[in-house]
């Protein structure tokens, strides 16, 4: 930015600040949000509790089948935003 473009969008530097804040609060929510790691967790926790006794198997395989399409889903959607880059 020229320094007559600062000076005069000057008073508008505070919601500059916001949207960059807001941005930030997106981003991390984001990452968050599409990490595998939780996903994996939970697939080892699954087992866990099959093996303890503590689900049955069909428990198990329901359970498991839509952990492992969110997983490929959030694997995918990494993949495409490592192509974007």
């Amino acid at each position: 930015m020229g320094l007559i473009t600062q000076i005069l969008t000057f008073p508008l530097a505070p919601l500059r600040g916001v949207g960059w804040a807001l941005d930030q609060v997106v981003l991390t929510a984001e990452r968050e949000y599409y990490d595998p790691a939780p996903v994996k967790q939970e697939l080892r926790e699954l087992e866990t509790a099959l093996v303890e006794g503590r689900i049955d198997e069909a428990e198990f395989d329901r359970r498991e089948d839509e952990l492992l399409d969110r997983l490929e889903w959030l694997e995918a959607y990494q993949r495409q935003l490592q192509a974007r880059s």
